[in-house]
């Protein structure tokens, strides 16, 4: 049986944990939000007036977004009487062993304590929790800004429980994401570690003079972006393998493809041409504010999503 979900803790409201307060409260869930930070409440405010629209393009009803979400003054009291709690505090292990820690024993014996952490694996941080509560540690790792970008990385840790995996699973489809579940920790997961090859041999090209950081983003958008928005990289080369398929791709051009890999760069990265690289983006989008820049960001996301919903409905 599905378990029902009502409450939810979001713990840290930096830009990952005010998008997720967001899309909960877009799904009628009681949230309750804590962050030591002092402008808390106009941060919250702020998230919930800039992500509403975009949330309503998707279909969603957000009248009375704002009365769903509240304040809380520390952990104890956001998941006091919590289903589920959504962490987001910083990338490093000592202070999430701490924080679980403490989710464990403030939080309901039911609720299911995901982390969104974007490296770190679960089993990295709850080595002293017993049995019983590591069973309801896993990640569920979003890419930022969740309430658009629908994917969530479901990774239990060495002592998760199946049922948790699959409450985390049924909680992020019931609040309209689409859960993948990675069956081994790896750090970085699997997105982040796609995303950092491609990011590896993007510096690599940009050091060696092969092309701008405002060409390579062209490159991307115009060719790569356009296809992996519809198919990946799988079904891609299954694709271009024609009839024959990937087993037609492999076998023709496979050894060229190998002698590709062994090609790929690796940056150096020293400190100037760490500094080349930095000058060199800003140049390109220092220009403009980083909230025109998320504005263009999320616009041109919604698009693409109601373009993949549009064509979703004309096929079935």
């Amino acid at each position: 049986m599905t378990r029902a979900f009502r409450t939810a803790a979001v713990i840290g409201a930096g830009t990952i944990g005010l998008s997720w307060a967001t899309l909960f409260a877009a799904h009628g869930l009681t949230v309750r939000v804590t962050d030591p930070r002092p402008d808390l409440a106009e941060a919250v405010a702020e998230a919930l007036d800039r992500n509403a629209p975009q949330l309503a393009a998707r279909g969603l009803d957000v009248t009375g977004l704002a009365d769903r979400v509240h304040l809380a003054a520390d952990v104890a009291e956001a998941v006091r009487d919590a289903d589920v709690v959504q962490e987001n505090g910083p990338e490093r292990v000592e202070f999430k062993q701490d924080l679980f820690a403490t989710l464990v024993r403030e939080a309901p014996d039911h609720a299911l304590l995901l982390s969104s952490s974007s490296a770190i694996p679960s089993s990295a941080f709850t080595p002293e929790l017993p049995d019983e509560a590591a069973a309801r540690v896993l990640i569920g790792h979003p890419f930022n800004p969740p309430h658009l970008v629908p994917l969530v990385e479901v990774v239990p840790g060495e002592r998760t429980g199946e049922d948790a995996v699959q409450d985390a699973v049924d909680f992020y489809t019931s609040v309209g994401r689409t859960p993948v579940v990675e069956r081994k920790e790896i750090p970085g997961f699997v997105g982040n570690r796609l995303q950092n090859a491609l990011s590896r041999e993007a510096v690599y090209l940009v050091e060696q003079g092969v092309v701008t950081p405002e060409d390579l983003d062209k490159v991307m958008t115009n060719s790569l972006g356009l296809r992996w928005a519809t198919v990946g990289p799988f079904l891609g080369s299954h694709l271009g393998g024609g009839p024959g398929g990937y087993r037609h791709m492999a076998e023709h051009i496979g050894a060229s493809m190998k002698q590709m890999w062994a090609g790929l760069g690796t940056p150096s990265q020293t400190d100037e041409e760490q500094e080349r690289l930095i000058e060199a983006v800003e140049k390109a989008y220092g220009s403009s504010t980083y909230p025109e820049l998320t504005e263009t960001r999320d616009r041109r996301q919604l698009a693409v999503l109601s373009a993949l919903d549009s064509a979703d409905k004309e096929e079935n």
